[in-house]
């Protein structure tokens, strides 16, 4: 049962936070050493500035208690949702002091969205934004796609005292290795050895498209992190679109599929087990969805002139299907034709790839292949015990890393996730319709928002209603923490605020 914190609960809380936030220091480490060496002072300022702020909160933090225990689940959940929360905010300083955003909120806006990998933007004149602000847009998707506590775990930052706990609280429950840490490493190894390739070879195409050497190299970079932990932002305004390149966009979407798949099965086919890999129930799942949904698409293209040819279709059209199904956002076409060139029928197919996203323990959004997979096998079970004798037991089995039997507790959790993504969905909608927007729009971006997607009909612009904006903010919070996190953080503050129970215990 969930019960209120102690004032020790609170410092332990605290120390830990404190912890996450001084960490974060390292990630503003990087745009301003590039500011630097770029001699952009201006931003090489700001950025010391925000390195100065949270070198004070996170002392401040820490030194609530100086040897804390064991966290246990309740304080791992409440201490992983105000990271996220206190990330964003810290996130959002340079990015406000930079001078591209109207207002701090949407500065915050863009903060959120990079740090959930959501990848949507309200930023204006991007195509002048000076290099280390760029940079930090990218290092804020690196930790939000990877997970800010996977991030501080491979980095050994918590030991044993704690690991477990917060690894779980980040949505996540599966080990690619025995040890926690050894998991935690694998993934940012295996996130780094993949962007670096990926640098390196979009790095000859801008060449060869006519960049310097120094721009090449930080396109190169910032589109391999964004592609791979699914995030969206792009350094031009134009998104991909900008490079009119069909190797460099065949290159992103091979990196937006691997960022979509889990981590897990990364790992067992770096073990060569590549048999366990095809017939797990995330791929069959992702690859079943992925051609009926490209299907339905394609047909629902057939009457568009930017779509009437194969090859024009194969290019922009598998290019959007790959962006909205790995939760990503990039676009080669432009937003405008987002909105008008695509049917409506291809339109809400876009939504409803983004609202499914990719494969659970991957960097993507959604509700994830696995709960879908789940669901339908629990609608299998139902349909064979309705046809089975009485006094028959039907066991509904499916692969994931070995043969496994479908539990309740297993349809449980998936559906009630599916419920909380779906509800959100409808209310974002509902929100966006309240203001006064079109149906259709409004449910895509409140799909793009929840599922941390991207892709905009434009509603998410600079001078969008304010109630509205605090709203998409809230979605994308939800989304990336995949609900129970926030949830049970906002049941703490609820249950918290009696000061009766602040000193029992």
């Amino acid at each position: 049962m969930w019960q209120r914190f102690t004032l020790y609960d609170l410092r332990v809380i605290g120390h830990y936070l404190g912890v996450l936030v001084l960490f974060s220091t390292l990630g503003l480490l990087v745009p301003f050493i590039l500011a630097v060496a770029c001699e952009e002072w201006g931003p090489a300022s700001r950025y010391l500035l925000t390195i100065g702020i949270t070198l004070i909160l996170g002392s401040g933090l820490r030194f609530l208690r100086i040897e804390p225990g064991r966290l246990n689940q309740q304080q791992a959940m409440v201490v992983t949702g105000l990271a996220w929360i206190v990330l964003g905010f810290v996130a959002t300083i340079p990015l406000y002091l930079s001078g591209h955003y109207a207002t701090f909120l949407d500065a915050l806006f863009d903060g959120v969205s990079g740090v959930t990998t959501t990848g949507a933007s309200v930023i204006m004149d991007l195509d002048h934004l000076s290099n280390a602000d760029n940079m930090w847009r990218f290092v804020l998707h690196f930790i939000g796609g990877l997970g800010l506590i996977v991030v501080a775990l491979s980095f050994g930052l918590f030991g044993k005292r704690g690991g477990a706990s917060l690894y779980s609280s980040e949505g996540r429950s599966e080990h690619v290795l025995p040890n926690i840490i050894q998991t935690t490493q694998f993934i940012a190894k295996i996130t780094v050895g993949i962007i670096v390739v990926a640098t390196g070879i979009l790095s000859v195409i801008c060449l060869l498209l006519g960049m310097e050497p120094l721009r090449a190299i930080l396109q190169a970079l910032w589109l391999s992190i964004s592609a791979f932990v699914t995030g969206g932002f792009a350094p031009m305004s134009q998104s991909v679109l900008y490079y009119h390149s069909s190797p460099l966009e065949l290159v992103i979407m091979v990196l937006m599929l691997a960022g979509s798949i889990n981590f897990v099965l990364h790992a067992e086919v770096w073990k060569g087990h590549i048999e366990t890999f095809f017939r797990d129930l995330e791929i069959r799942t992702m690859v079943l969805w992925l051609a009926v949904m490209t299907c339905v698409f394609a047909a629902s293209l057939t009457m568009s002139a930017e779509f009437s040819n194969l090859p024009a279709m194969l290019r922009r059209g598998l290019f959007t299907v790959i962006s909205a199904s790995s939760t990503t956002g990039f676009l080669n076409i432009t937003p405008n034709q987002l909105t008008t060139a695509l049917s409506s029928g291809a339109f809400l197919v876009v939504a409803m790839l983004m609202a499914v996203g990719g494969s659970a323990g991957s960097t993507s959004g959604g509700i994830k292949f696995n709960r879908i997979g789940l669901i339908a096998k629990s609608l299998v079970a139902t349909i064979k015990e309705a046809l089975s004798p009485a006094s028959a037991r039907v066991v509904v089995s499916y692969n994931h890393v070995g043969k496994r039997v479908l539990s309740p507790e297993a349809v449980k959790s998936a559906t009630t996730v599916f419920v909380l993504y779906t509800a959100t969905y409808l209310i974002g909608a509902l929100v966006g319709i309240a203001h006064g927007y079109d149906a259709t729009q409004s449910i895509f971006e409140s799909v793009a928002m929840t599922s941390n997607g991207g892709l905009s009909s434009g509603l998410a612009a600079p001078g969008m209603p304010v109630t509205l904006e605090v709203f998409y903010i809230f979605q994308m919070w939800a989304g990336r923490l995949e609900f129970v996190t926030l949830l049970a953080l906002l049941v703490e503050i609820v249950v918290s605020l009696d000061p009766r129970r602040w000193f029992n215990g």
